[in-house]
């Protein structure tokens, strides 16, 4: 429902901050993305990992080329409280096609996971293939998704997202590997990232701590050793949010931004179209149309 109330907001000139995903499907995603460009409003998307800043720290480092040139991309979110059926306010609407979309976990969980991998890679993903399986009787959504992806510039990746895996919280996880070095990254322990150039040993980095830089000093407020992640991401893409709504009505560019945008929307329900459509016809590769 948030669509219509987004159209409205930026008709009326209004800027949006909108949850993920955009829309029920791609169509209303384009839709909104079309809303967004004609009024020139500040548009945010809450994926909010994305203000975590060890996530911040391994977009930078991607970006200075440490880890040369990106060849293997892992990423997975594990949960495991859909293993059983489950009827409460959070349960019913991820499972209900009406009011979820085409994707259960892949929609919820999925593209979490690929957007973390995408935005700290800045790689675009071409085709995808999906197996897209309901476990529980009678599910009418997806509760665990294995795809392959294949992304522009010939890196490759597999994402793993569940919800009925029992032992598992809120695994999100990304791994990504370059020809000199490679990230690692939990989001249950984000307070730290693991750098290896090929060859040395490992490094870790702590958020607050020595070697982080100023892409994760910036979103950073606490004392390293301070847990600091889940409603700290939402807080710092609000912030990155305020800056820009203020130099927007003063006319000046804000250059700082890093929260995700109406693209990022219309690229996460590419991606689910595309990994739907994948299983749907026999999993098989398929061009993710953005």
């Amino acid at each position: 429902l948030h669509v219509p109330v987004a159209l409205a907001f930026l008709k009326a000139g209004i800027h949006v901050i909108c949850e993920k995903p955009v829309g029920l499907n791609l169509a209303e995603a384009r839709e909104l993305e079309k809303a967004v460009k004609a009024s020139g409003k500040i548009f945010v998307l809450t994926h909010n990992y994305t203000g975590y800043p060890m996530l911040r720290q391994a977009k930078a480092m991607v970006k200075a080329g440490l880890l040369g040139k990106i060849q293997v991309v892992q990423a997975e979110y594990v949960q495991d409280w859909l293993t059983k059926e489950v009827h409460n306010k959070q349960a019913d609407w991820r499972v209900d096609p009406t009011k979820a979309g085409a994707g259960g976990s892949l929609g919820d969980i999925a593209t979490h996971a690929y957007n973390a991998a995408t935005f700290v890679t800045g790689l675009k993903l071409d085709t995808v293939l999906a197996d897209l399986t309901a476990f529980v009787p009678g599910r009418q959504l997806d509760d665990n998704d294995h795809l392959l992806l294949r992304f522009e510039g010939g890196a490759k990746g597999m994402l793993w997202a569940t919800q009925v895996a029992p032992g598992n919280e809120n695994g999100l996880a990304l791994r990504i590997f370059g020809d000199d070095g490679g990230l690692q990254w939990r989001q249950e322990d984000p307070n730290y990232l693991y750098y290896t150039k090929y060859g040395q040993p490992t490094q870790r980095y702590t958020r607050g701590g020595h070697g982080s830089g100023p892409e994760a000093a910036r979103v950073t407020r606490t004392p390293n050793g301070h847990p600091e992640g889940y409603l700290e991401g939402f807080a710092n893409l609000y912030v990155d949010a305020a800056h820009a709504i203020a130099a927007a009505r003063l006319g000046v560019p804000y250059t700082e931004a890093a929260y995700p945008t109406i693209e990022d929307g219309v690229d996460g329900m590419a991606f689910i179209e595309a990994a739907v459509k994948s299983n749907e016809t026999g999993n098989v590769w398929v061009k993710v149309e953005r």
